[in-house]
């Protein structure tokens, strides 16, 4: 189940969890002062414990997907693709929002690109992980 919420405590836990912890990236790094102006998504499994989350930002006509993170215990749940469906609905209800963005760490290209979205530009760095952006319409 994946549902909007307010309660950025449990959302920034699974990213601690997932970004900082797993993944070595920098608290400060992780941390942009961004959240107050985002949509929160949190995803629970089926006894109700939160296992995933996801925020989107706004900039014009685009909605930034990012910090998509799911716990280790739930990867291959389907939680992840449920987090982005969810985050593309959020999207489509918006006034004047027509593309959705993401940066994708460079191995899970491959996930996107089930769920619509295409690669564009170079590879990039982020926080010493690989990545490229993708996007898709949403019309």
């Amino acid at each position: 189940m994946i549902e909007k919420t307010t309660d950025l405590a449990t959302c920034r836990a699974i990213r601690h969890e997932v970004f900082v912890i797993e993944q070595a990236v920098p608290e400060a790094e992780e941390w942009d002062g961004r959240d107050g102006d985002a949509i929160h998504l949190l995803a629970r499994d089926a006894t109700g414990a939160a296992v995933g989350t996801a925020r989107i930002l706004i900039e014009g006509a685009t909605g930034k997907i990012g910090r998509v993170a799911v716990l280790k215990s739930a990867r291959g749940t389907g939680a992840g693709a449920a987090l982005i469906r969810a985050a593309l609905d959020e999207l489509r209800a918006l006034s004047g929002v027509t593309r959705a963005k993401l940066g994708a760490q460079t191995h899970a290209i491959g996930f996107y690109e089930k769920l619509g979205f295409a690669a564009y530009g170079p590879e990039y760095d982020d926080v010493g992980i690989p990545h490229r952006d993708m996007a898709q319409d949403l019309g």
